[in-house]
């Protein structure tokens, strides 16, 4: 078994401390504000410039002022605050994001994000993910464990060109949650069905399985049969 990419933020969203101030970036991280345990109160902010956005907008109730860094359709919750890119980008080069939760395409035994381009294939550009890497105090990555051709995401070293170095703190994905220290990656939890040996199969460094690493508690409408496993 391994977690959808629902499974993936709904057990990110259970890690977030009450009355963080967390960024979201493009991908599997913007499904993380709809699994925000009830009572907990999370700022969630956007780089184009929202503070307290709330989950996705459900189809049919969208508003096309408000949108995501991804060009979703977002709700606001109350006390919700918006604002231009400059003092978005203050917030976070000034220290003041506790959490950045982002996609990447690999990342380092070490720590180092690579989330902004493959090589070959045009890009926008790498809009605020390496303000974002450098600047807030804990960076999460959500991706699968592996690419579509089967391949490690998780590596000695990254091949792709690095958005930021050392920079990631937790690595979540559809098989793991693993932490990145300067002793190496330690395993903490592995998805239901699956178990430390075959995690450390598919990734490249070596994983320290820490004392108490259990199965991830995420429910069973999320998991999902190897052979169904997607994509970033």
């Amino acid at each position: 078994m391994s977690l959808t990419r629902e499974g993936i933020a709904y057990r990110v969203a259970q890690e977030l401390p009450e009355g963080s101030y967390v960024n979201l970036g493009i991908g599997i991280p913007t499904l993380v504000s709809g699994f925000i345990p009830p009572g907990r109160e999370i700022f969630f902010h956007s780089e184009n410039g929202i503070l307290g956005m709330g989950p996705l907008a459900e189809p049919g109730h969208e508003d096309a002022d408000l949108i995501n860094a991804g060009k979703q359709y977002v709700t606001l919750l109350p006390g919700a605050s918006l604002f231009d890119h400059p003092t978005s980008f203050s917030m976070i080069r000034g220290g003041h994001i506790d959490y950045a939760v982002l996609g990447a395409l690999e990342v380092s035994a070490s720590g180092d994000l690579a989330n902004w381009r493959t090589p070959g294939e045009k890009v926008p550009g790498v809009g605020g993910a390496m303000d974002l890497a450098f600047g807030v105090r804990n960076v999460i990555v959500t991706m699968t464990h592996l690419t579509n051709k089967g391949k490690p995401k998780i590596l000695n070293r990254c091949t792709l060109p690095l958005t930021a170095p050392r920079c990631v703190k937790y690595i979540f994905t559809d098989m793991a949650m693993i932490e990145v220290t300067s002793q190496g990656l330690l395993l903490r939890e592995f998805a239901p069905g699956l178990d430390p040996p075959i995690v450390q199969s598919h990734t490249e460094p070596p994983l320290h399985i820490v004392s108490g690493c259990r199965e991830m508690d995420v429910p069973a409408k999320f998991h999902r049969a190897p052979a169904a496993q997607a994509t970033r």
